[in-house]
């Protein structure tokens, strides 16, 4: 029986992790599960852990492990404290000899793709047999490529034989806030379902919610949102972020929210992305400079 399916042990657990309940991972009481389960749930609160923050702590627990779910786990950790070429090194190193296991394939995809590598993460992601967490990914993957039509073809794939799956669901809401129109609205149930109801809220949730409310143009009700979610975590840097684009969006004074995320997550791709757009510009400002003319 597949873990993560309805009837599975890992069902709960692995729930919690894709719906942002990191904590909730952590806390969960993982004794009773069955040895060949035991792996995967460790796996699963390792990285609840460098979720919330405790990159350190983790790569110390898992530094000499033999294991590749755990060797990868350390990868992770390192990439996460800015060890990128470490990290890289040690995924590459991994997938020659394990390849077709599924949490090398995640972890070791996540890692390239945070790497600035989203091709080889997709040539190893694809090596899946039925992993909806290696779907979810090159979903979100090819979002972030502007492939949309790949992204939707993934999800449409995975709805004929994961059918009412959390992570399907997640997964077609993600493609739905790029498709538009309906899509939009369709999305938010799911987010909104997640989100205000308090075995599942989580601050992804709610931010997930209020995305979805900016593109229905409710603004007041993407603000309360994320409002919720910065009552949960102040320093939370995608809720920031979010407040941000709200606050650029409305026409109120952005600075703070931009000062806000600088200093919650200094290399945010928002950031990135406003500095890069900011360069482009003073590079075609300098062609069209003023002319004074006697």
């Amino acid at each position: 029986m597949d873990p993560y399916s309805a009837e599975g042990e890992l069902i709960n657990i692995h729930n919690h992790f894709h719906q942002g309940q990191y904590q909730e991972v952590i806390d969960y009481d993982t004794s009773a599960l069955s040895p060949e389960n035991a792996l995967p749930a460790q796996v699963l609160v390792l990285r609840a852990r460098i979720a919330l923050g405790q990159f350190e702590d983790v790569l110390a627990e898992v530094q000499g492990e033999s294991e590749p779910e755990l060797a990868s786990i350390g990868a992770l950790a390192q990439q996460s404290l800015g060890q990128t070429d470490e990290a890289v090194a040690a995924i590459k190193t991994l997938a020659e000899s394990h390849a077709g296991n599924s949490t090398v394939q995640v972890i070791g995809g996540t890692v390239l793709q945070a790497a600035g590598h989203p091709e080889e993460a997709i040539a190893l992601l694809s090596q899946h047999q039925g992993s909806l967490d290696a779907v979810s990914l090159i979903v979100q993957i090819h979002l972030q490529q502007n492939r949309n039509d790949l992204a939707l073809k993934e999800v449409t794939a995975a709805r004929r034989w994961a059918q009412d799956s959390l992570l399907v669901n997640l997964a077609e809401s993600w493609v739905g806030l790029r498709q538009g129109g309906e899509k939009y609205q369709q999305a938010f149930y799911v987010f909104e379902e997640l989100a205000q109801a308090p075995a599942t809220s989580s601050v992804a949730s709610l931010v997930s919610q209020a995305v979805a409310e900016l593109h229905l143009g409710r603004t007041e009700e993407a603000q309360a949102a994320l409002e919720q979610a910065l009552n949960k975590d102040p320093t939370n840097a995608e809720a920031i972020a979010n407040l941000f684009v709200l606050a650029v969006v409305t026409g109120r004074d952005p600075s703070k929210m931009r000062a806000n995320l600088e200093a919650a997550a200094p290399t945010h791709l928002l950031l990135a992305d406003l500095e890069e757009k900011s360069a482009l510009f003073d590079k075609a400002a300098t062609k069209y400079s003023a002319k004074v003319s006697a």
